[in-house]
């Protein structure tokens, strides 16, 4: 007769059984970044020998570097909620719809938007200057070098001098696809006095997967970056919109070098998404430029939103303001981090940091973690502040006195906070998308609140 064990009752049993090893809160979540994909891209795509080169040199500085240097922010990093390490990345096609954003542009003259690929084929030396050593990225950074060694599809948008772009340019990253990871680039350059406004939209390859009771769809991964570089008296506004699926991993850096009198106008917005790692970049080389930088999170069930932002105040007369605003639903978490550096040359700065966030209820978490770093005392204002708590009472009775329903005067609050992003999206198609995703957010955090009542 067969006889069998109980592994729930029976202690012998439970111990034979083999042990998945605990995962520290810092452990990447995926194995295949390694020298033999670095190569595999190369020798798919048919890349030159510099950026094969380049590709092993990234994936060096990958694997020295821990994944928070900075170690008043290595508590706040979490990644266990991912689970990746069966994930395999795109290395030449992408997702369904992929490069949908290229298709039928019409772009006047001094303005390029274009490929990887094609920015390769039709100007080697410029793009190698570009990319070759990794400039437009910071090199202690160890998701900035997983990109610069393992991108498998990139966006290169360059304005010549002097050229102002009216309407906004789209660029649109669609991932979400089930096991997979899609790793990017975005290079934009613009030349002396010009001009132009970017929307990018990181938007699910298709409609959500279901799985038979009891089995789950696997996460996958999209990492993507933004390298900015202005010249001279350049202007851009860069606003970007997430809204991946709930089974999406996002990490996210974005980088700018601001030259002498440039302006840089930064509005986004974090929706989607099961754990996003989003980093950003100013420096303020050139005297007189600016920057000004606002990121919203609204957060639901047990998302996780983890951003980081650095300013670095090098030219004379620069200034920055900085904004990072989360309302969080249900279980989720958000870590807003921000280090503004005035280094001894950035006399006259003016530069400002603020980090507020709004739980929504007892079990969501918010953390601030404002810094100032100063080495040069003439400064015209070196400042942060940072709040985090539920909404304010007097403001909810405020609005129900007036004969708004609570729900409703919750609402108007709530959105109100947010509304600082979606003011600053320069395409009105896609602020009212975002006003319309935040409204269903809101929604659907009330429909969820009252099941669980």
């Amino acid at each position: 007769m067969t006889t069998h064990t109980n592994p729930a009752t029976d202690p012998a049993a439970a111990s034979a059984r083999p042990r998945i090893p605990r995962r520290a809160p810092a452990d990447l979540p995926f194995r295949f970044a390694d020298g033999g994909l670095a190569q595999a891209l190369a020798a798919e795509r048919e890349e030159p020998a510099w950026l094969r080169a380049e590709r092993i040199e990234a994936w060096k500085a990958f694997e020295a570097l821990p994944v928070e240097a900075n170690q008043l922010y290595t508590p706040y990093i979490d990644l266990r909620a991912a689970s990746l390490e069966d994930v395999r990345p795109y290395v030449r096609d992408g997702p369904p719809g992929f490069d949908d954003d290229l298709e039928g542009l019409a772009l006047p003259d001094g303005v390029r938007v274009e490929t990887f690929g094609q920015w390769l084929e039709r100007d080697p030396a410029g793009s190698r200057a570009a990319i070759e050593g990794g400039s437009s990225l910071p090199a202690g950074d160890k998701l900035a070098m997983l990109a610069r060694g393992f991108w498998s599809h990139g966006r290169h948008v360059e304005v010549a001098d002097g050229v102002a772009v009216s309407e906004p340019i789209i660029l649109r990253w669609r991932a979400g696809t089930p096991g997979r990871a899609l790793i990017t680039r975005s290079i934009v350059t613009l030349g002396a006095g010009a001009s132009a406004s970017i929307v990018e939209e990181q938007v699910p390859c298709g409609p959500e997967i279901a799985c038979a009771e009891g089995e789950s769809v696997p996460q996958s991964l999209f990492h993507g970056t933004t390298e900015v570089s202005l010249g001279a008296g350049a202007s851009l506004a860069m606003a970007s919109i997430q809204d991946l699926g709930p089974g999406q991993i996002a990490f996210q850096h974005r980088h700018a070098t601001i030259g002498e009198g440039a302006t840089l106008h930064w509005a986004l917005a974090q929706l989607g998404g099961r754990l996003v790692r989003s980093r950003v970049d100013n420096r303020l080389e050139g005297d007189r430029s600016s920057v000004e930088q606002v990121e919203i999170v609204f957060g639901g069930e047990q998302q996780l939103f983890d951003l980081t932002s650095y300013t670095r105040h090098i030219g004379r007369d620069t200034t920055g303001n900085l904004l990072s605003k989360g309302a969080l639903l249900d279980r989720s978490r958000s870590f807003m981090k921000g280090l503004i550096t005035i280094e001894k040359s950035a006399v006259g700065t003016d530069s400002f940091l603020g980090e507020f966030g709004m739980n929504l209820s007892k079990a969501a978490r918010a953390v601030a973690i404002p810094s100032l770093e100063i080495d040069q005392p003439d400064c015209r204002r070196a400042a942060h502040s940072s709040s985090v708590g539920p909404i304010d009472p007097t403001q909810l009775f405020y609005l129900e006195s007036r004969g708004i329903a609570p729900d409703e005067a919750r609402k108007f609050i709530v959105l109100g906070f947010l509304e600082p992003v979606v003011a600053r999206v320069p395409l009105e198609s896609a602020r009212d998308r975002l006003r319309d995703l935040l409204e269903a957010k809101w929604a659907a955090g009330l429909e969820a609140a009252s099941a669980a009542a």
